[in-house]
């Protein structure tokens, strides 16, 4: 029970970091000597001195003989910025280190655990190991791919819908639930849209919230290049990048010049649909680990049959809007079987307001 006490300290610790660390993984630190915490800290950013080395760095003389809980194996290999931890803990004399879950860095993985078992310290891991697992989702998809892990979000009414007909959707959803998508912005990488969505809604898809410390990069699926000069994802910060069709014509090549003078980052594909595989690959490439989809019916249903969704987090409204020819969440093609159909696991039900939120993996 005390183990478990700790590590969820730990994590706590960790989470502080959130949309922070990209693309190191979020790691808290507690050093504990006769049940008392002595030191306790958190990684902060790329380069930053890692949790364990801050709280040995704290905790000073009284380290010898203490148990370090740390929430992910620790370091072990020099190809970074920093130095290793496992050798920082054996030569703090710590006794006894409390991991949550191994490193799924091929560099580390295991071999973190079996150096500081063979100086003598005793190793106990796997303690909080799912909650350990799932706050450092996008890392582990991220380290063993090389691709983003992906969020795709939704905020409907009771039967489905996103628009009306007209297509206006603002706010199907209550504030507390806005909220939480803010803060769930500030936490990745990057937000995907498609054009539809910025010409009916004109967003800024930036995490508003003083709980953020930074706003993610916004990525525009715009296949004929028909973003508007002035809208809000042109003209704020931070960095856009836009995605469309490989096109030579004077219009569009006037417009791009236009777009990276404003610093636009503009991607082309061929074809006529964007390859939402190839965009995770382009976008691992850059050091993108995590990206959360906001947009309609059609991007949705794309990023579904290209396979890139790995989470979803469905907001739903106590609204019902009806209508054939009102927006569902999920367009494209329709599965003719149930058994066919998209199957979530691991699925959590909260109350966000006067909104439910249903999350769940995608098998």
């Amino acid at each position: 029970m005390k183990d478990t006490a700790f590590m969820k300290r730990v994590l706590r610790l960790a989470g502080k970091a959130s949309g922070m660390t990209s693309p190191n993984p979020m790691v808290g630190a507690v050093l504990v000597k006769n049940g008392k915490i002595i030191a306790e800290d958190y990684h902060r950013k790329p380069g930053a001195p890692h949790a364990e080395a801050l709280v040995i760095g704290k905790a000073g003389e009284k380290v010898k003989g203490a148990t370090l809980y740390v929430n992910l194996e620790p370091c072990c290999h020099t190809d970074k910025r920093t130095p290793p931890c496992t050798k920082a803990i054996i030569k703090a004399g710590i006794r006894k280190v409390v991991i949550g879950m191994k490193d799924p860095n091929p560099k580390v993985s295991g071999k973190g655990i079996e150096e500081l078992s063979k100086s003598g310290i005793n190793v106990v891991s796997g303690i909080l190991e799912k909650d350990s697992i799932r706050l450092n989702e996008a890392y582990a998809k991220y380290i063993m791919t090389k691709r983003p892990f992906v969020i795709l979000k939704v905020a409907m009414t009771l039967d489905g819908k996103i628009a009306t007909p007209e297509g206006e959707s603002k706010w199907i959803t209550g504030e507390k639930a806005r909220e939480l998508v803010h803060k769930t912005r500030g936490s990745v990488d990057a937000v995907m849209t498609a054009i539809g969505t910025v010409k009916a809604d004109d967003p800024q898809l930036t995490a508003r919230t003083k709980k953020v410390a930074r706003s993610p990069i916004r990525i525009v699926i715009d296949p004929d290049f028909e973003i508007p000069i002035d809208a809000k994802l042109l003209n704020t910060p931070p960095k856009t990048v836009i995605v469309t069709k490989v096109s030579k014509s004077q219009a569009s090549e006037s417009k791009k010049k236009t777009l990276l003078e404003k610093n636009i980052k503009i991607v082309d594909y061929e074809g006529e649909r964007v390859d939402l595989n190839w965009l995770m690959k382009k976008l691992g490439e850059t050091g993108i680990t995590s990206v959360m989809i906001e947009g309609g019916s059609s991007l949705n249903s794309h990023a579904f049959e290209d396979g890139i969704v790995d989470k979803v987090m469905f907001f739903i409204a106590p609204k019902i809007i009806g209508g054939r020819e009102s927006f569902p969440c999920v367009g494209g093609k329709a599965f003719r079987k149930l058994p066919e159909a998209h199957q979530l696991k691991d699925v959590k039900v909260k109350r966000i307001g006067e909104d439910i939120l249903v999350e769940g993996y995608v098998k």
